[in-house]
């Protein structure tokens, strides 16, 4: 069998492991000290899909970042961990992550090597510690061997282990919606989803910034705060006050298919989303410069927003074979 998910898991075709995409910026991420490789990339994607690196053997990464939906869930506003246990902030959807700067809502992870230890020893997510994963893995039948053939040593380390699940992070890349056939003069937006576009590069660009419709810098979008969570945002990590209630600005891309939206899961719809920048913000001393006055839209012009929204959602992206669950890793689960 360990032969068999050797076949598996390195006959994927990663020909063209990272490719910048048309006109996008550089990326952030710095390959030179991880560089991709094609049985690097197959061994984080079994890890990621692999519940033993929870306590329990229950939860794994993929169960709050589901690939059929932009790689985050959909069916919960907060993450839910091992035992039934409740997360504190809505899972981020996971794409073009190697041009962030920071990860998580409140950029408490300043690299991609290291995010995977946040949901992992997270009491509420996966509640477990790095070294016992390493046991788990090390005394597996198949995981040595995998190792083995993407570092050339089977004796499995954290930092490979980190690392092997960020280079399957790496590779997934958002860059084919409609919005980018239509950039690259392949496509053309109706006359509704170009009205919506002026209206979204008049009133949401300065955060959303295109290509990657972020800026991924921290502001305070005028919410008012969760008495349940009590959530600071940025402020949890700098301790700064000028940073209360600050939270990293998410990618619009395949926005469609990743509500509930905003980092405690607030609203299911883009609607309602948008009545809030209507008529829901909340005025403080750290409410971001670019929302100091509200929108205004009519109905029509909501609609129209909403469809160039539509726009960027890249069902290749959210079907690609390359992404989603290895099914043989199955006869493996919980050994």
């Amino acid at each position: 069998m360990v032969l068999g998910i050797f076949i598996y898991a390195f006959k994927t075709d990663f020909s063209v492991l990272f490719k910048i995409p048309e006109q996008w910026p550089k990326p952030i991420y710095s390959f030179d000290k991880n560089p991709l490789t094609q049985e690097k990339i197959a061994l984080g994607r079994f890890l990621f899909y692999d519940p033993i690196l929870s306590k329990n053997n229950t939860v794994s990464c993929a169960s709050c970042h589901s690939s059929y939906n932009a790689f985050t869930h959909v069916d919960h506003a907060l993450s839910h961990g091992i035992d039934g246990r409740i997360g504190t902030r809505n899972s981020p959807a996971l794409m073009n992550l190697a041009w962030h700067k920071l990860y998580m809502w409140d950029g408490a992870i300043n690299h991609l090597d290291m995010q995977a230890l946040a949901p992992m020893s997270h009491p509420d997510e996966m509640g477990e510690k790095i070294d016992h994963v390493v046991y788990k893995l090390q005394h597996t039948t198949h995981y040595p061997a995998l190792f083995y053939k993407a570092f050339n040593d089977s004796i499995i380390t954290g930092e490979h282990l980190l690392k092997s699940i960020s280079q399957f992070m790496l590779t997934l890349v958002s860059a084919e919606a409609k919005y980018d056939s239509v950039m690259r003069g392949q496509s053309e937006f109706t006359q509704q989803e170009k009205n919506g576009y002026i209206i979204f590069k008049q009133q949401c660009a300065s955060c959303h910034q295109e290509p990657l419709f972020s800026s991924f810098e921290f502001e305070n979008n005028g919410l008012p705060m969760d008495t349940v969570l009590n959530d600071i945002g940025r402020m949890k990590i700098t301790k700064n006050q000028n940073d209360s209630l600050k939270f990293k600005v998410p990618t619009l891309r395949n926005i469609e298919y990743t509500f509930p939206y905003m980092h405690d899961g607030r609203f299911n719809k883009l609607s309602a989303v948008i009545n809030h920048y209507e008529r829901g913000i909340v005025k403080s001393n750290t409410l971001s410069k670019k929302l100091q006055t509200n929108m205004v839209l009519t109905s029509n012009e909501k609609v129209d927003l909403i469809a160039f929204l539509l726009t960027l959602s890249d069902k290749k992206f959210l079907f690609n074979n390359q992404y989603n669950f290895p099914k043989e890793l199955l006869p493996y689960l919980n050994k």
